[in-house]
């Protein structure tokens, strides 16, 4: 059976230096996504994106497991895009105005017909709240600066500045959204070494 490793093959994209922020082109690829408003903390619109999120996910994963295809992968870590109508908000932390995209990528060898068996396929045994808001896109967001916070989501914010300069003293502007990859189990990991990708695009 071939082992399929995204996040090996990726890994400029998905393992940045925690010390230096690192230019990126990001290629196009394909994700499971939903759409959300409001507080990641207490919003039970976001609990239920990310049981939607990771059942179709892994169902995904194990059909093509056990397909003629017959290659195993590592689910990818769960992404996020951040931003606000007023984007105020956003920089003073009223999180109950926070807008976000939750997505997790998909090998290119997933297909649409695969994504809807699979939704198709938890809704019959599960049937997550989430999972009629899920969609499968392609996601092209090109030229980024990134790193690697290590530590609590409450003390990003020197390391998102320290992009934000980077961009700025490169002669860049910051376009799209605020980007974040969650390479740790917050469940189980200890605050102090959670992993979090800060990106950010820009032109």
């Amino acid at each position: 059976m071939e082992i399929l490793d995204l996040k090996k093959q990726l890994k400029h994209l998905y393992q940045p230096s925690a010390i230096e922020v690192s230019q990126v082109e990001v290629p196009p690829m394909n994700f499971l996504m939903i759409d959300g408003k409001g507080d990641p903390n207490t919003a039970p619109e976001y609990a239920a994106a990310i049981e939607a999120l990771y059942a179709v996910a892994y169902t995904l994963k194990f059909a093509v497991k056990k397909s003629v295809l017959a290659i195993d992968y590592g689910v990818m870590p769960l992404e996020g895009l951040w931003w606000a109508d007023d984007m105020s908000a956003f920089a003073s932390g009223e999180k109950n105005q926070w807008l976000w995209t939750m997505m997790i990528a998909q090998p290119e060898l997933v297909t649409r017909d695969m994504v809807d068996a699979a939704v198709n396929e938890v809704r019959k045994k599960r049937n997550p709240a989430a999972l009629s808001q899920l969609r499968f896109d392609r996601f092209d967001e090109g030229q980024c600066a990134q790193i690697m916070h290590i530590g609590p989501f409450s003390e990003e914010a020197p390391n998102i500045e320290k992009v934000h300069h980077f961009i700025e003293s490169s002669g860049h502007q910051r376009r799209g959204k605020h980007h974040e990859i969650y390479l740790s189990d917050i469940r189980k990991a200890d605050p102090a070494k959670w992993k979090t990708v800060i990106r950010q695009p820009m032109r």
